[in-house]
């Protein structure tokens, strides 16, 4: 199941996304799952927790899929 996620911003990081969407408890906790390689957007792993998300980017971590939206 994919939850989507609007942002009324041109962008938003990648560690950022993870705890406003829920799927980490804290900031630092997503900094790790990032940095271990435990995150794909796209489809494919990214290590880089400033990455910038943009509206039709995908992101899944632990079973969950989210895609980001625009407002």
């Amino acid at each position: 199941m994919t939850d989507r996620i609007v942002i009324h911003t041109e962008f938003i990081k990648l560690d950022a996304l993870l705890k406003y969407a829920g799927l980490c408890e804290t900031g630092g906790e997503a900094k790790s799952v990032v940095q271990e390689g435990l995150v794909c957007v796209n489809g494919e792993t990214c290590t880089m927790r400033g990455k910038k998300i943009r509206p039709g980017d995908r992101v899944s971590f632990g079973g969950s899929e989210i895609e980001v939206a625009g407002a």
